[in-house]
């Protein structure tokens, strides 16, 4: 292994040298005791005959390649869901392709998990729309879905967010949409650092005021809801919420800045997980919680702990743009060819972030080939004028 030059900051450089993987236990034959889904990404064709900011270019192979990969490391699949870049890249009509095609793959896979997000994305928000039109839109991806014979998540609305005038208009779309529901669906409740148009969602700006509409949409449906996925950032905040959820519903943990001690959970209950941490990070992911079903939480705790720095650093402000850094991983890693992603979103962080980005990564142990991650490196860094 050979070193390779790396930005810091203030225009200064340093020579690094990657470290070796980190070599996690073969999984236990044993069931997980958390339910764990990794929010997975796509991989963009760059060499499809397309705009990339007006139309997405998929390259199906590569993309179910990597749910494949999930899946035999015994995590759930939650498609097309923000991590696929949903609304950043990705429309409802990829969408449904996507949704389409993966659960077509779950089934020749025994034991594979998979749920799929519908949403209104195909409805612009404005704030003329009515609420029927947003139950419709919600209706119709719902309806597409289930036709498929897969799963609900049920995504949070731009639409709603820009036509509610209060907390009111919020219970009764949703109060609407559960209760045509097949089978009991996971909501999710995505904060504004994630996507800035869903600020104020459930009528309030105050989270703790937003928190009570949303537990009171939950207990007027809740045979209708399997669990509840919220990306708050927030752990307190998510415990005080699960402590407080009807019994048989669960909490999904989207904190990907907590998410350890909050799956681990404490003596009054515990968050499954919904996150798309586990996208970037899914050899620990499954090794950590195979070691919490086999009542390790000393070795869970080992395998977590070095990986929480990544995800900040992927998760860091602004947040939505987090997908890059899961793309990057999967890129170093050799889970696709290159580093395009739908929509141009490579370019969304900067070659400091991701500099350090690659750091954290083989802190973590977590470049399964370190001597194809460093050439790649040196590649993408001599992109951005800066030669080994």
């Amino acid at each position: 292994m050979t070193a390779l030059t790396l930005p810091l900051p203030g225009g200064r450089t340093e020579r690094y040298l990657p470290g070796a993987p980190r070599a996690f236990k073969p999984r236990a034959n044993r069931p997980f005791n958390r339910i764990a889904y990794a929010a997975a990404h796509v991989v963009a064709d760059p060499l499809a005959e397309h705009d990339p900011w007006l139309e997405p270019a998929i390259d199906w192979e590569a993309t179910l390649a990597y749910r494949r990969h999930l899946w035999s490391l015994g995590l759930g699949v939650a498609e097309a869901m923000d991590t696929a870049q949903r609304g950043m890249g990705l429309d409802w009509k990829g969408s449904l392709e996507l949704i389409r095609r993966a659960l077509d793959a779950a089934r020749d896979i025994p034991g594979a998990v998979i749920a799929c997000g519908a949403g209104t994305d195909h409805l612009a928000p404005a704030p003329g729309l009515s609420l029927d039109q947003v139950i419709a839109a919600y209706e119709e991806q719902i309806g597409a879905v289930e036709k498929l014979g897969g799963r609900v998540i049920l995504m949070a609305s731009r639409a709603l967010a820009a036509c509610a005038r209060g907390p009111e208009d919020y219970l009764k779309v949703y109060d609407r949409v559960l209760r045509q529901l097949r089978q009991p669906a996971i909501l999710h409740w995505l904060g504004d650092m994630f996507d800035p148009a869903l600020a104020g969602y459930w009528g309030h700006a105050d989270l703790g005021r937003a928190m009570e509409v949303c537990l009171a949409a939950i207990s007027a449906n809740a045979a209708k809801v399997d669990g509840i996925k919220i990306s708050l950032l927030d752990k307190q905040r998510e415990i005080d919420m699960r402590r407080r959820l009807p019994a048989g519903v669960r909490m999904y943990t989207g904190d990907d800045f907590n998410y350890p001690e909050l799956i681990a959970g404490d003596a009054q209950g515990h968050s499954d997980a919904l996150l798309g941490i586990f996208d970037a990070i899914a050899p620990a992911a499954s090794a950590a919680l195979d070691a919490l079903a086999g009542e390790d939480r000393a070795d869970y705790d080992r395998i977590f702990a070095p990986t929480v720095a990544l995800s900040r650093h992927i998760f860091k402000a602004p947040t939505r743009f987090y997908k890059t850094g899961v793309v990057f991983m999967a890129w170093l890693n050799g889970h696709q060819r290159h580093f395009c992603m739908v929509g141009g979103q490579q370019s969304a962080r900067s070659a400091l972030h991701l500099a350090e980005l690659f750091r954290l990564a083989d802190k973590a142990g977590l470049l399964r080939d370190p001597e194809l991650a460093a050439r790649r490196m040196r590649g993408l860094m001599a992109s951005h004028g800066l030669d080994s």
